[in-house]
């Protein structure tokens, strides 16, 4: 069964090469002073674990596990998944600009499935983001910036607290990847939901440690 799930991960990775994406636009959005020059997603800033059950839903299909991230230095990660037994899946470290894979079961050891992992925790993992336009609506303001070819909308709430709630990930104006958060507090999310638009592959995760 979980051969069958993995080649079918594969499958929809390769499908995902056909499908288009639509133009991303902001609605109810109104440009505002660049009153942030650079803001940041602290969520995994903390030298502690942060350690998540983890579920993927691939084309209809559903892969669980547990994954575990810890930042090593100040520029780059360490991420780990398992089986719900306890079973490595993937052991890799990840920076900016820099990935070593540690480990990967053999039945991912796929060119396409490696990238996957590199670019969705690459832009999960990412802390630092240079504004160039400052927007706002009815509940957040939301700050626009370019990295690297990709541009991204980053979410944070009006209320006091300011917490980053969702980062919307676009490339050549399309909709790529929405990333939604449920803070607990400015270092810590409860739930991340990593939403591909360009393909059905959604990834969900929920706290089952929390850092101090």
């Amino acid at each position: 069964m979980r051969r069958f799930l993995l080649l079918s991960f594969l499958y929809s990775l390769l499908f995902a090469l056909l499908i288009s994406c639509k133009t991303y636009k902001l609605t109810d959005a109104k440009t505002i002073s660049n009153t942030e020059k650079i803001v940041e997603n602290l969520y995994f800033s903390s030298k502690e674990d942060y350690v998540y059950k983890c579920q993927m839903e691939v084309y209809g299909n559903d892969i669980s596990g547990i994954l575990i991230i810890k930042k090593i230095n100040e520029t780059a990660h360490r991420v780990v998944m398992t089986s719900d037994f306890g079973n490595k899946m993937i052991d890799f470290e990840i920076s900016e600009n820099d990935f070593k894979l540690n480990y990967v079961l053999s039945d991912l050891n796929k060119k396409m499935v490696i990238n996957f992992f590199k670019n969705d925790f690459r832009q999960l993992l990412r802390q630092n983001y240079e504004v160039n336009e400052s927007f706002a609506d009815e509940k957040n303001f939301i700050f626009k910036a370019n990295v690297q070819k990709t541009m991204y909308y980053l979410f944070y709430n009006n209320t006091s607290d300011h917490y980053l709630n969702k980062i919307v990930s676009t490339k050549n104006k399309k909709e790529k990847i929405i990333f939604s958060f449920e803070p607990k507090k400015p270092t810590f999310a409860e739930t991340i939901n990593l939403e591909h638009k360009d393909f059905k592959i959604n990834i969900k995760l929920f706290q089952i440690t929390e850092t101090e």
